[in-house]
């Protein structure tokens, strides 16, 4: 087979499992006319349509589906076993991908990975930020960042943070003119600022715990997110309370810009976890990664 025909088929795969021509042409680094332009010529010289286009989706035929089950695996053999030559080479390479949420970027990737990748120049990190429970495996990373409670149970987990709690608070400016809540039934009488979940489309419930008791509270306001640094912003602002990861809050309270309250209510629960299926183990650049990443007391 000629090598171009190799190459149509490695687009035809790309674009039938990203569902976007371009989501694929950013990972080609091609413009999304040469890519659309490629499948036809390969759709032609086949006779067949692979794709169905339409102005909001790209899906697969019954023929490009055939052809993906029948193909793509042995093309991610071939990236596997390329991948896995690396671990010839005196110093690890080579791309890995990982999707998080924001905060986790912020405060548990970046953090460690900027200190030890001047020392692996062949390695590439692509950080991926998804508040959502993306599927990893669907979706081609790497790996995925989540926390404990949150992990399937058919990946390997490594925990990458320590105990995580959020915090409720709110501005000096929203509290001159509201009594601060005593117990987070009070908060239904506040106006609170909303995150939305990505993966359901839903409003997060703000979880608390008495005495064991776990508490869920349905609370209001004039402004949702999702993004958590949004969140923080619209708090400094003033346009009321939220609930925040405790490590992004303790600077704003130390110096006063924000105030927290709620405290005794906002149980821990179990750190954020790097999680990845297991064939990804023999890459010397991501045992690389993942030692970098380990959370260690």
């Amino acid at each position: 087979m000629a090598r171009e025909n190799i190459n149509d088929l490695v687009a035809f795969v790309a674009v039938a499992r990203e569902r976007s021509f371009t989501r694929a042409a950013a990972k080609f680094g091609v413009s999304q006319s040469a890519l659309s332009h490629t499948i036809r010529l390969l759709e032609a010289r086949l006779g067949v349509r692979l794709l169905t286009r339409t102005t909001r989706a790209v899906t697969p035929t019954e023929a490009g589906e055939r052809l993906l089950e029948g193909i793509g695996p042995h093309f991610d053999e071939i990236e596997i076993q390329v991948d896995a030559l690396s671990a010839l080479r005196d110093k690890p390479a080579g791309t890995i991908r990982i999707s998080a949420a924001d905060y986790a970027i912020k405060h548990l990737l970046w953090p460690k990975l900027k200190k030890i990748l001047p020392n692996y120049p062949d390695i590439k990190v692509e950080l991926i930020l998804d508040n959502g429970l993306t599927d990893i495996v669907t979706e081609r990373y790497d790996a995925g960042v989540r926390m404990g409670e949150h992990l399937a149970k058919d990946m390997i987990s490594a925990r990458i943070g320590p105990d995580f709690c959020l915090a409720v608070v709110g501005a000096p400016s929203y509290f001159a003119n509201h009594v601060e809540p005593q117990h987070p039934k009070d908060l239904v009488n506040h106006t609170c600022i909303n995150f939305r979940l990505p993966s359901s489309g839903g409003l997060y419930a703000w979880e608390f715990e008495e005495e064991g008791r776990e508490i869920r509270i349905r609370v209001d306001g004039q402004v949702s997110f999702n993004n958590t640094f949004d969140l923080l912003e619209a708090v400094l602002d003033g346009f009321g309370l939220a609930y925040i990861p405790e490590e992004i809050i303790l600077p704003y309270v130390d110096d006063g810009r924000i105030v927290r309250v709620l405290q005794r209510f906002s149980p821990y629960w179990d750190g954020y976890h790097l999680y990845y299926p297991s064939r990804r183990q023999s890459s010397p650049a991501f045992i690389a990664v993942l030692d970098a990443l380990r959370h260690r007391q």
